[in-house]
């Protein structure tokens, strides 16, 4: 066992805190890298870190790091995904096509931006994902910086506009389900007003941590990995993806690569390169 130095970290909102190598440690074991893996990187940021770094420092060490043990595995895949999933802004609307996809790998069928009249007035929808059984209606919101938390305001008007749509009918026979979905965190006022309110569902980054799954691990469990966790791309090419259409790992490999080839936007090396890194990805 490592033991930690009394160092104190820089947040990426600017507050500070004592490094902890458990949080290094857990994330790491999250992305599934091996033990071996882990504890090697563990000690070698302890030895490392020094007072006044940034996590931004050390997530960098810890994925180069990563990267060159377990280049052709999917763990460094995994262990950058909450960070390549804050890279398809800088919009929202890259998020809730990605968010969609997600669900439809779960089995829904799903529409994005729809709008729905309400008892009141008419509502536009991020993302509505259905079955037989369930409507979800879901407000996404979108952070390119990772700090920033969903604060109250937003789920109160979740909430109210649930009620709206719920006065019409619109859910018939099936469970509605309103959400409240981030790439972030949300405010503890947001997690108390949800907790005692018991109709409006979170989904957060790591939120919540029991009973229906946070984003993270719903995103794993559907293998359906952004494009911006490519690393045979640079970020420009990101850009160039998601502006023309190519959200996912998916869609660049639709149609056998046909698609983004014909656009003549990205070099042929660099997809080719890319298709070898999506095996890792999405096979996985």
């Amino acid at each position: 066992m490592f033991m930690d130095k009394e160092i104190i970290v820089v947040k990426k909102d600017g507050t500070e805190e004592v490094f902890n190598s458990n949080k290094l440690r857990e994330s790491l074991e999250r992305s599934g890298a091996k033990k071996q893996t882990v504890d090697h990187i563990v000690e070698h940021i302890n030895k490392e870190i020094y007072n006044g770094a940034t996590t931004d420092f050390i997530y960098r060490h810890a994925f180069e790091l990563l990267s060159k043990e377990e280049a052709a595995g999917p763990a460094r895949f995994r262990y950058s995904l909450r960070r390549a999933v804050s890279e398809l802004g800088p919009s929202g609307f890259p998020f809730e096509k990605y968010v969609a996809e997600v669900y439809a790998a779960h089995g829904y069928s799903t529409a994005t931006g729809i709008k729905i009249k309400g008892k009141c007035v008419t509502h536009e929808v991020d993302v509505v994902a259905e079955t037989e059984d369930e409507i979800i209606t879901a407000e996404l919101k979108f952070h390119n910086k990772l700090s920033i938390k969903t604060d109250l305001k937003v789920a109160l008007y979740v909430n109210s506009r649930f009620q709206d749509i719920t006065d019409t009918g619109y859910y018939g026979e099936k469970k509605a389900r309103p959400y409240l979905i981030t790439n972030t965190k949300f405010s503890s006022n947001v997690i108390k007003y949800a907790e005692c309110e018991g109709t409006l569902e979170l989904m957060g980054w790591d939120y919540p941590r029991r009973g229906n799954p946070n984003l993270h691990d719903f995103i794993q469990k559907s293998k359906i990995h952004p494009v911006t966790a490519l690393t045979s791309f640079s970020k420009k090419d990101h850009q160039v993806l998601i502006d023309a259409g190519f959200i996912t790992c998916r869609d660049i490999k639709r149609n056998g690569g046909e698609d983004i080839h014909q656009l003549g936007l990205i070099k042929g090396y660099k997809i080719e390169e890319a298709f070898e890194e999506i095996e890792n990805i999405c096979l996985q």
